[in-house]
């Protein structure tokens, strides 16, 4: 397998190659990044209340049924 590198950017989350570098559509890259941590880009985190002190505001009341209550 013959190998080349270019070193290109990133604007706006694009790689950008040279402008003298076309290459044919399809073609597959492999990306070195030397000397940066990449940091995942997304990271779903459990929702937290800004005044901690209102939690009892969101207590749960579990009120049960009996079986048949539904039905008449």
């Amino acid at each position: 397998m013959k190998v080349t590198t270019f070193e290109a950017t990133v604007e706006n989350g694009i790689i950008k190659l040279p402008e003298h570098v076309q290459l044919p559509e399809k073609t597959r890259v492999y990306v070195v990044i030397p000397g940066v941590d990449v940091q995942p880009a997304y990271y779903a985190r459990s929702p937290r209340l800004v005044h901690p002190e209102q939690a009892a505001d969101f207590v749960k009341e579990v009120i049960e049924e009996h079986k048949n209550a539904g039905l008449r």
